[in-house]
């Protein structure tokens, strides 16, 4: 990627975020955040990953109220940017939290699993072989 990509992709998240929390008002838009974009080589295409707090409901009409106004938030972008062609945005649901929380949700039911057979198996503290600070 290159520096300026880098950049534009960099300032394409803030401004938007700014935007949309500042400018934007749709109640379809309810609680969201922008968590990633990427942007093409040659700075015309760039897509926006968004998280949505809610169920597929609001999330889907959270991608509707914004890919609708893709039109006007890229035409502000490109004024706030000071560029002549400011990229197509396209929004996308980012399900990297959804899916990092569903993974936390297993290991603890695992992790609540194992309690109970631990407590089982173990009649006390178990002694270390080879601790070297009990060795003389």
């Amino acid at each position: 990627m290159s520096v300026r990509q880098q950049r534009v992709q960099e300032q394409l998240l803030h401004e938007i975020s700014d935007i949309l929390h500042k400018e934007l008002r749709d109640p379809r838009l309810g609680f969201v955040t922008l968590t990633a974009a990427e942007i093409s080589r040659d700075l015309r295409h760039a897509k926006v990953y968004v998280s949505v707090l809610g169920d597929e409901e609001a999330q889907r009409q959270c991608l509707k109220a914004l890919n609708g106004a893709a039109g006007l938030l890229r035409g502000e972008f490109a004024r706030r940017a000071h560029l002549r062609v400011a990229p197509e945005l396209e929004f996308r649901l980012d399900h990297g939290i959804e899916r990092g929380l569903q993974i936390a949700e297993l290991l603890r039911s695992v992790e609540n699993d194992l309690k109970p057979h631990e407590l089982e198996t173990s009649d006390g503290p178990k002694e270390v072989k080879g601790d070297s600070s009990t060795d003389s």
